[in-house]
């Protein structure tokens, strides 16, 4: 199949994606102080800015990962792409603090329907021999987009405007969903898994409490919140739910996550490995765009 004869230029494709939906998980931090002052918002808003792409998008990655199983990664890849782009043009167009954080949501939900995708893409168009290096380029990537994010966010904010550190993820999206139209194959599956909404439910819950709790606890001292409720507690009922997610996945005939990939050292570590470099970078642009 022609398709399956190009798969550097999938690759860059989904490169092309993702770098969009990545860079916006840093390059807001630079603009802060600019939309602190053009929103007249508070020091807690201009931080939710920040804090309800990345709560939104860690939540339903799981979830977004099993409907592209469902109705093929390159649909779910597109539609995440142009979600993105037209919550990227209200989030420049935003004229208060709540709408501005109300269109993060939407483009947290837009990043997480495309994340899961490439890496699914990326393992049917690569044979297994070049397998290793299509996933080194591409974790590349995502190292560049983490760099590039604060050095992009301070030119755009000084010479142009802070509303342009969304409105320059729209050409990117669109030349992403042209491109995956053209180049990326339609992926699908002789067998149709089913949604698993416990697993969902579990999952996606679990992720809210434990991310909220991590964002959060520096602004509340890591204790109080609400009501009595403190933040360790919080964090607590999120691993509750994910152990009630795991023993849920066990007794499950199609789980989201196959609990079996653990048992590989290999996956283990590059998971443990992924989740340390992206809590210790995203607390640290956190800390310095304050």
């Amino acid at each position: 199949m022609e398709r399956a004869r190009r798969p550097w230029l999938v690759l860059i494709v989904l490169c092309l994606g993702t770098f969009a939906i990545l860079l916006d998980s840093t390059i807001v931090n630079v603009a802060l102080p600019s939309v602190i002052t053009d929103l007249h918002a508070s020091l807690d808003q201009a931080l939710w800015v920040v804090n309800a792409y990345l709560l939104v998008f860690a939540a339903l990655l799981i979830f977004a990962s099993r409907l592209g199983d469902m109705f093929g990664p390159r649909r779910l890849f597109t539609a995440g792409l142009a979600l993105f782009a037209v919550a990227s043009a209200l989030c420049g167009a935003a004229q208060s603090p709540g709408q501005l954080t109300a269109a993060r949501v939407l483009q947290g939900v837009g990043a997480a329907a495309l994340t899961p995708q490439a890496m699914v893409i990326i393992q049917a168009v690569f044979p297994r021999d070049r397998m290793g290096a299509a996933f080194g380029v591409f974790s590349s990537m995502v190292g560049l987009a983490a760099v590039s994010g604060p050095t992009l966010g301070g030119v755009l904010t000084t010479y142009l405007s802070w509303r342009w550190v969304f409105y320059v993820n729209l050409p990117i999206a669109a030349a992403g969903i042209a491109l995956a139209y053209a180049y990326v194959p339609d992926i699908r599956t002789s067998r149709r898994p089913r949604l698993d909404l416990g697993g969902v439910l579990f999952a996606t819950a679990g992720l809210s409490a434990v991310v909220y709790g991590v964002i959060e606890g520096q602004r509340y001292s890591w204790s109080t919140v609400k009501y009595g409720i403190t933040i360790p507690e919080i964090i607590g009922a999120g691993i509750v739910l994910l152990a009630g997610f795991m023993a849920w996945e066990r007794r499950h005939r199609e789980p989201l996550v196959p609990l079996g990939l653990f048992r590989s050292r290999t996956f283990a570590i590059m998971v443990l490995l992924n989740v340390s470099v992206h809590f210790a970078s995203q607390r640290l642009l956190l800390v310095n765009s304050v």
